[in-house]
């Protein structure tokens, strides 16, 4: 939930913590190597480009085509989204070959054909030079046993391996001999073993291109810079140049969607200029937990987006407890170009005075407008709006060239940005930040429930859990529990549940206020009882105390916390032009700070700006440009004029839009967007309205809508489902799939949860076929959407469903929206 801060000014008198930027001490160009994910993407189009794109991911690292490590996240298929999207390179984990973990040690000729199969396949891809091989996976503790205490042990252990790391090195050069090849790839920072490896490697002539290690311990936060400055030591010693690096799996489950954890892996590893992705804890396909469904943003996500806003150059950032686990911590921009700097920070709760120094009266004047926003904790499923702007504020640039802006409140799960630029004429909008509050269930009364403690940092792979506490086992008929609030007037309040549903299907709970007449709750399904999403419903409330019950419905459901937050009427946010993402060279104008306090971008012909724009829902959303000019806005392939401040009734899918933005010359404040999702204007045909073929059935179900879904559908050629669906004029449409499957095949990972994805040949009249991907939806009584731009006739159209080879997911309906709907 929001922090309360005030206007930028004097400090409070309470003793804030200190985060200090130093504007004038540059670390080199932003680089963004820490935004990536171990088996982040699991097929093409999971996750969405919509959701890939926007976060500029740098490397990704994936099993070798055919891999029978799991069911998906192929690198070769997955290439495919991730380069359309921008990314940067694949890291290909070769011995993800095998099935078992760990994986089978079948002697190094075993291996040898396999390695040969990998990198003929890769040297054939048109990208081949965006693939690095990773011929070892952890040999420190897998068929090699690198870190055994004994030396003796250690020596023959070591001399095998070094042995097969330079037959297998070859063997990939032999095949591709342009190959870049990184490790050794050790689960954890071994000095012994990296001093005699790349004394060996540089002999041999076999050094790698990158240089592999994993952090994978909450200890990672206090012991990585040792663990780096350490290895720039050896290189130096053995007059080896600073090889790349990248720490290719980092951060615990309790670390993963949470934006304030996150903030302190990222802040070290960009500091420090090296790559670094995620750890693959639970599902493939969401970016290491940071992707809802195949393209809805969570708290983690809205970080990492903030992240790759940042331009220019790093600077230096003291945070008030340096190298410590959980504790403040920040990473902060300066793009002279732009005339901006960025600060995120987060990792604690409380006050913070963040001081920035070495503000350039010369680039920014004599004031500069502050914007903070604060991305929050939404559990690992559950979806976050657009980051709410907390203050707008134009601060005077002290004497000695320094900025205080003040941080009141903050959460210890949450991660905050602020944004400097100059202040210009004029007054930024003031912000409207509701009332809210947070009560954590293991503080309310439970009736037949247990408080269970989850992701401390002596559990680091435990789930996440606000206060690290959750109430779990209410599966008693009389389970239930009573939350006490307090709000400050009578009015309508948003409240948004933190769950878990674990029970393989949709779950209910009662929910009262004040013991009235209960209504029920579903729950859809989450991959366990604690992998936490949120449940959001709007309640009228008077002013005072009420308790709010909980009680056990149907099945099972885990309370992690609730937040109340004042409704003041439909969903708004305001996307700032100049903090978009741009192509050509637009210029900055920031002599008004007025509006969103950010100044405006101006556009000629030839420039774009990309606004991510999200939606809690399929439907149609308010657009409005803020222009002194017309503008373009293309969106799911449809382009639209529109006049300046001009409102368009435009079609968004549930999750992240990425809107671009035109014009022939135009100064851009801002894109608005408010609403709450219409349908009105929308065409629904239920399951039962099409025309079933080969195999396909209507099936009875109490969880469909209308009570039936499309069953048995593909794999066979002649098996489809065919919807004739009438529209009123010819244009671009967005086609919503409802849809559910539970596809699964378990690899016997311990903790890795294997969903598989379905297609669909989805062919709209006499167009080519489009196959669509559809993300698991965790069990098969839940219904996800999928939205699929279309290009329709005015009139009957036929759109049909089908897979030759294989099953495509059960369909309960399917809606249709213009993109622009126009008068």
């Amino acid at each position: 939930m929001a922090a309360t801060l005030p206007a930028a000014g004097p400090a409070a008198a309470a003793d804030p913590q200190r985060l200090t930027v130093d504007l004038s001490a540059s670390e080199g160009p932003v680089m963004l190597g820490a935004n990536g994910a171990l088996y982040g993407l699991s097929d093409d189009g999971v996750p969405s480009d919509a959701a890939l794109e926007p976060l500029k991911v740098t490397s990704i690292s994936q099993k070798p085509e055919g891999g029978a490590q799991h069911p998906n996240g192929d690198a070769l298929t997955v290439s495919k989204s991730f380069f359309r999207s921008g990314g940067g390179e694949i890291n290909v984990m070769m011995q993800d070959i095998y099935a078992k973990w760990p994986y089978e040690d079948l002697g190094i000729d075993d291996y040898l054909p396999k390695v040969d199969k990998i990198a003929k396949e890769v040297a054939a891809d048109p990208n081949s030079e965006r693939f690095v091989y990773i011929p070892f996976n952890e040999p420190d503790q897998i068929w090699y046993k690198l870190g055994v205490a004994d030396q003796a042990q250690y020596e023959a252990n070591r001399d095998r391996f070094f042995k097969d790391w330079k037959t297998v090195y070859e063997r990939i050069r032999a095949v591709d001999p342009d190959a870049r090849i990184a490790g050794p790839n050790e689960a954890a920072y071994h000095s012994r073993l990296l001093k005699d490896f790349l004394a060996f490697a540089k002999r041999e002539n076999v050094l790698p291109q990158v240089m592999t290690w994993h952090e994978l311990g909450s200890g990672s936060l206090r012991d990585f810079q040792a663990h780096y400055d350490n290895y720039r030591s050896i290189e130096r010693e053995l007059g080896i140049a600073p090889l790349k690096i990248n720490i290719d799996e980092y951060a615990n489950r309790r670390d993963l969607s949470v934006p304030g954890q996150l903030v302190q892996w990222v802040s070290m590893f960009e500091r420090n200029k090296v790559y670094a992705n995620a750890a693959y804890w639970d599902a493939a396909g969401n970016l290491s937990g940071h992707v809802v469904r195949s393209n809805i943003p969570n708290g983690g996500w809205w970080f990492f987006r903030w992240y790759a806003g940042m331009t220019g150059d790093t600077v230096k950032v003291a945070p008030p407890q340096p190298h410590t686990i959980d504790t403040l911590q920040g990473l902060a921009s300066l793009d002279t170009s732009r005339r901006q700097a960025q600060v995120l920070l987060g990792g604690s709760a409380g006050d913070s005075d963040v001081v920035v120094r070495g503000v350039d009266r010369s680039l920014f004047g004599r004031t500069v407008a502050a914007t903070v926003a604060e991305a929050a904790w939404s559990g690992y499923e559950g979806q976050h709006a657009t980051p709410r702007v907390l203050t707008r504020t134009k601060v005077r640039v002290a004497d000695d060239g320094s900025v205080t802006v003040p941080l009141r409140g903050m959460h210890k799960m949450s991660a905050y940005r602020i944004v400097l630029t100059p202040g210009g004429m004029g007054t930024p909008s003031p912000t409207a930040v509701p009332w809210s509050a947070s009560y954590e269930a293991e503080a309310a009364a439970v009736t037949d429930g247990k408080v269970y403690t989850q992701g401390t940092v002596e559990n680091a792979n435990g789930y996440a859990a606000s206060g690290t506490k959750d109430v779990g086992s209410l599966n008693q008929a009389t389970s239930k529990v009573d939350f006490t609030v307090t709000v400050p007037r009578d009015g309508s309040y948003d409240l948004a549940i933190l769950y878990g549903n674990q029970s393989g299907a949709p779950a209910t709970q009662k929910l009262s206020v004040d013991g009235g007449t209960p209504v029920t709750l579903t729950y859809p399904s989450t991959e366990n009882w604690t992998y936490r999403a949120t449940k959001d419903v709007t309640l009228r409330l008077s002013t005072g105390t009420h308790v709010l019950t909980l009680a056990k419905g149907d099945a099972e459901v885990t309370l992690d916390r609730v937040d109340l937050t004042a409704r003041t009427g439909a969903a708004s946010a305001s996307y700032e032009a100049t903090l978009a993402d741009i192509s050509g060279k637009p210029s900055y104008d920031y002599s008004s700070s007025a509006g969103v306090g950010t100044g405006s971008l101006v556009l000629r012909s030839g420039d774009k700006a990309v606004f991510d724009v999200y939606a809690p829902r399929d439907g149609y959303y308010t657009v409005v440009p803020r222009s002194s000019a017309p503008v373009r806005l293309a969106l799911h392939g449809e382009t639209v004029t529109a006049a300046p401040d001009r409102a368009l009734r435009l079609y968004l899918v549930a999750g992240n839009n990425r809107v671009a933005v035109t014009a022939g010359h135009a100064s851009v404040r801002s894109l608005d967007v408010s609403g709450d999702g219409s349908t009105s204007g929308t065409l629904s045909y239920e399951a039962a309205s099409a025309t079933l073929a080969g195999g396909a059935e209507l099936v009875d179900s109490a969880y469909a809508f209308a009570g039936s879904y499309i069953g048995k559908l593909g794999n066979s050629p002649s098996s489809t489902a065919e919807f004739t669906v009438r529209a009123p004029s010819s244009g671009r449409y967005l086609l919503v799939v409802h849809y559910a499957h539970n596809d699964r095949r378990d690899n016997g990972h311990a903790y890795n949860t294997d969903i598989m994805s379905r297609t669909a040949d989805i062919t709209v009249g006499d167009a080519e076929p489009v196959k669509v991907t559809f993300k698991n939806t965790w069990s098969s009584d839940d219904y996800w959407t999928l939205g699929v731009p279309v290009d329709l006739k005015k009139g009957s159209n036929k759109v049909t469903f089908g897979n030759a080879t294989a099953w495509a997911p059960n369909i309960e309906r399917i809606e249709l929206g213009r993109v622009v709907d126009r008068p």
